[in-house]
């Protein structure tokens, strides 16, 4: 029952977001009048998805109280993300930028895309914000080894360690912070345990607290 009254509040957020970005595919609009009121340069920001407006919606003392901007749309891919990084990153002119993308585009949300697409998007966004003198960070894609409202996706698990290895690769190889949540936080499906997220996507206030501590320290 718990999970069927879940996988339905899924969808229905889901067929809102579609619905608000039938004209603002990318949702510029959500996050406009939050932007136009930031008057303190932020430390950092995090761009993401559910993942990341969860956060702000569980532990928004975590982003108050750090000089944090969230800047995550529920349901979007990284393709949204890229899209909309001008206004929802830059213009905030941040020391850094924690990047949290790629799980929705394994779970389809935007229809099929390759891992290497995934990741061109994610390093697209890294190279707009070197750029822009902006430090990025890449967090790994949290572990997940099925999506509820997604069944037919195979595999999943796989698919995320597949594009956390080249994202690390790429990390690695341009002297760029990476944050792997993934090895924290699996189990030994390689997904993400009840007791840091219900549904298996989506992490509890406990499991944004493990987070934190990790983004803190690349923060400092």
């Amino acid at each position: 029952m718990k999970r069927s009254i879940l996988l339905t509040a899924i969808l229905m957020a889901m067929t809102t977001l579609a619905s608000a970005q039938h004209h603002d595919w990318a949702f510029f609009s959500r996050y406009a009048d939050a932007n136009a009121k930031v008057t303190t340069t932020p430390k950092a920001v995090i761009m993401g998805d559910s993942i990341t407006e969860g956060w702000f919606e569980k532990r928004a003392e975590f982003f108050t109280d750090n000089n944090i901007q969230g800047r995550g749309i529920s349901g979007q891919t990284s393709s949204h993300m890229l899209v909309r990084f001008r206004r929802d990153v830059i213009d905030l002119d941040p020391k850094y930028v924690v990047i949290l993308a790629g799980t929705n585009d394994i779970a389809l949300n935007n229809g099929k895309i390759s891992l290497e697409n995934i990741f061109g998007n994610i390093v697209s966004m890294c190279e707009l914000a070197k750029a822009n003198k902006i430090k990025p960070i890449i967090a790994s894609v949290l572990p997940c080894s099925y999506y509820p409202w997604r069944p037919e996706v195979k595999d999943p698990a796989g698919q995320i360690i597949q594009l956390n290895g080249m994202l690390q690769e790429y990390a690695q190889k341009n002297k760029i912070r990476y944050i792997d949540f993934h090895s924290i936080l699996k189990d030994e499906n390689n997904g993400l345990p009840k007791n840091h997220a219900k549904d298996g996507v989506h992490p509890g206030a406990d499991c944004y607290k493990i987070m934190e501590e990790m983004v803190l320290k690349e923060l400092r």
